[in-house]
Parts: C-alpha cells; sequence; structure tokens
C-alpha cells in the first residue's frame, strides 16, 4: 500500500519545481507512521523574508526556557488500556507555571507543535513562557512519542483522530488532569498550535468544545476530510473542494447543541507545505461551525504595513474579523511574504520567522477575550496521581 502511495505521490511531484519537490518527498514521509527509530535530523525550514534555507540548533529538552524565574516541569501522563478501544497510553508533556502567586487561578494555554518538533524547541520557537509569564497564564505543552511516530507527526489525518480518539482524547484527558492538580481555572483553557500540531488543536476543541475556550491555528490544514497520508497531502497543497463544509456540517449533526468555537486563524502567504487555500477553508468551516453566534454585519477588513527596520520589524498582513455582539469570533490573518514557520518566534530555531506580526501575542490578545462556563476536571487516573 505504502509503495503504490509513494509511486502516485512521486509522479505528481515530477510536475512541481524541484526545491518543492524535495519539500513534499520529506513533508510526505514524515505523514506515514513509522516504527520507532532515532530521532531524523530536522528538515531545513526556507526563512519567509529572504527565502533562503537556514538550520538552526535545537534547544536541550533539559533546559529551562530562558532562564524565566517560573516552575517548568517535565512528567508524563497515563492512561489505562480498553479491551475495546485501545492499549494504554503514556505521554510526556512539559508545563510552564509563571512565578509568583496569584489571586485568581490561571488561565492554561495548550500549544501542540509541529512535525518535527519537541516541547521544548516549540516552546523555545514560540517565545509563549515569556508571554506567560508577563500576562500571567500557565502552558502545556503535550508532546508526541517517537514510538507513536518517528518524526513526532500528530495522526491528525486518521480516521479514529477524525472521530475524535487516540490523541484527540488523550490531549483532552492530560488536560483535565493538569488543570486539577495545579489549581488551574477551567473556564479559560485555550488551545494553539502549528501545522500538524494545528491540525490536532482543532480535533481537540471540536470534539471537547465544553473545555476549550478559543482555539488558535497557525499554519493548519482544513479538518475532517482526510482518512489517510495521500489524502491528508493533497489537502494540504490543494484544498477539498466543497469536502471541507460537508465535514463542518457533520459536525454540528453529531452535536447538536455544539456552543460554538473563537478561533483566529494565521497563515503564510507563501506557505508551500501547507498552501492558502487551506486557511480559506479552514475559516469557511470555522464560519459554519459559529454561524449561529455572528451578528448580520459584513466581517470587519483590517491591513496592516510592514516594516524593514526598527526593533520589532514585521511583514505586511490582513486580517478578516466576524463579531459575536462586541467580541471577536472569528478572525483570519493572512501575512505577506511569510512560509510555513510561527511568526514573530525567536530567529535560532526550526520553523519560526523572527519577523512579525507576533503569533504568540496575537492569540492571547484573542483569547483573553473568551471563555466557557467552569467544568469539573475530570477524576485523576491512578497512573498520574
Amino acid at each position: 500500500m505504502s509503495k503504490s502511495l509513494s509511486s502516485l505521490w512521486l509522479k505528481s511531484l515530477r510536475r512541481m519545481g524541484k526545491a518543492q519537490e524535495a519539500q513534499g518527498r520529506r513533508l510526505f514521509q514524515s505523514l506515514l507512521p513509522q516504527p520507532a527509530a532515532r530521532r531524523a535530523r530536522p528538515v531545513k525550514t526556507a526563512r519567509a523574508q529572504a527565502g533562503q534555507v537556514l538550520r538552526k540548533p535545537p534547544l536541550r529538552p533539559a533546559r529551562p526556557v530562558s532562564g524565566l524565574p517560573a516552575r517548568w516541569k517535565q512528567a508524563h501522563f497515563s492512561v489505562p488500556g480498553t479491551a475495546q478501544l485501545a492499549p494504554a497510553r503514556r505521554m510526556l508533556y512539559w508545563l510552564y507555571l509563571p512565578a509568583g502567586a496569584s489571586a485568581a487561578p490561571w488561565p492554561l494555554v495548550v500549544m501542540l507543535h509541529g512535525c518535527q518538533q519537541t516541547a521544548t524547541e516549540f516552546a523555545a520557537a514560540t517565545r509563549m513562557n515569556q508571554l506567560a509569564e508577563r500576562k500571567g497564564f500557565a502552558v502545556l505543552y503535550p508532546q508526541q512519542s517517537t514510538t507513536t511516530d518517528a518524526h513526532r507527526c500528530w495522526h491528525w489525518y486518521k480516521r479514529a483522530t477524525q472521530q475524535g480518539q487516540g490523541d484527540v482524547r488523550l490531549i483532552a484527558d492530560m488536560i483535565a488532569h493538569v488543570q486539577a492538580k495545579h489549581g488551574l481555572d477551567t473556564s479559560r483553557t485555550y488551545l494553539a498550535g502549528l501545522s500538524a500540531g494545528a491540525a490536532m488543536a482543532t480535533l481537540v476543541a471540536l470534539h471537547h468544545p465544553d473545555r476549550i475556550a478559543a482555539l488558535g491555528l497557525h499554519s493548519a490544514p482544513v479538518f475532517g476530510t482526510t482518512d489517510s497520508a495521500m489524502s491528508a497531502y493533497r489537502a494540504m497543497q490543494h484544498g477539498t473542494g466543497h469536502a471541507h463544509i460537508d465535514a463542518a456540517q457533520a459536525l454540528l449533526r453529531s452535536q447538536p447543541q455544539f456552543p460554538g468555537m473563537p478561533a483566529i486563524v494565521l497563515h503564510g502567504e507563501r506557505d508551500t507545505v501547507v498552501r492558502r487555500v487551506n486557511a480559506d477553508q479552514l475559516s469557511e468551516q470555522l464560519k459554519t461551525l459559529n454561524a449561529p453566534f455572528l451578528g448580520e454585519a459584513e466581517p470587519v477588513q483590517r491591513s496592516y504595513p510592514g516594516r524593514t527596520g526598527g526593533r520589532s520589524p514585521r511583514h505586511a498582513y490582513q486580517s478578516t474579523t466576524s463579531y459575536a455582539g462586541r467580541k471577536p469570533q472569528l478572525v483570519t490573518c493572512e501575512i505577506a511574504c511569510l512560509g510555513h514557520a510561527w511568526s514573530g518566534g525567536d530567529a535560532s530555531m526550526e520553523f519560526s520567522a523572527p519577523e512579525g506580526p507576533d503569533a504568540s501575542l496575537m492569540m492571547w490578545t484573542f483569547f483573553s477575550r473568551h471563555r466557557r462556563p467552569a467544568v469539573q476536571a475530570d477524576k485523576t487516573p491512578p497512573e498520574n496521581r
């Protein structure tokens, strides 16, 4: 099966340029589930502004990010197996808690890394911990295991995952466990991710909308339209025709009381890994899911010029915002000159573009406008007490 898929895939790649062919081969290989192996060398990522190929040193997993005066914890979360559904699962996570005490429970931002990233690399690339220290919220970083996928890719494209099983359920249970253990605010839980991590974040949020107050997606593919690595690759490169609307409507039929899902979607204009059409179709999906909560007013469009000098250079970008009353319910941002990388991130890390706008700050600004009714955290499994 994998041989035939690879043959079809290579034929399509011959019609593309040499640079895109090499990038596509790495992408497709990373999507395929692989047995445990030594960690693959990181894929070279094109820097958005100059189009140059950079190699950036990874962060050492055991080192606290930026030496911040806070608690940077490593732990495992486990769930027992069931004969009918799945074997026991164990997943590593990192948790950042700001320094000092807080008068109220901290909100929680859950960050899902992309393929060929670790949790600590993603923390360093996004600088989310530094922002958490300034703004006062906790950050949870689940990490995909190389025993599940040699490239640490989340299997968002599998049918079972699309239906809310597998890692979707595991991450949702991990969130509840961490909130209960550290006394976090269950009404202010936010989920964000990059690329495959953004795809997984979408599925966790949509299958557990009562737990997630808002969603932040960077370079994300559409949801609900794939069931294999090959169909995932086609969607990431070409979109899905009209299937993305069918997937959104199917989710609404399965959850008649769906409470809506506030979301901010960021995408680079020059992304050749997850192409721009995905942002358009993902926004259409989210608009369908949020339709009962959006007013009749037309979305507000804004343009922001780029800055090439000064302390904070940034690319030009455009945003489209749909409101639910006075709150932004759905924001879509197209960032000029940006490739497949976190906008405004750490220049020394893979999949991170130092030029702004600052995606982490944009997401937190959006998140802070939303909350859910507080939910009682699930009982902690014995393995995690």
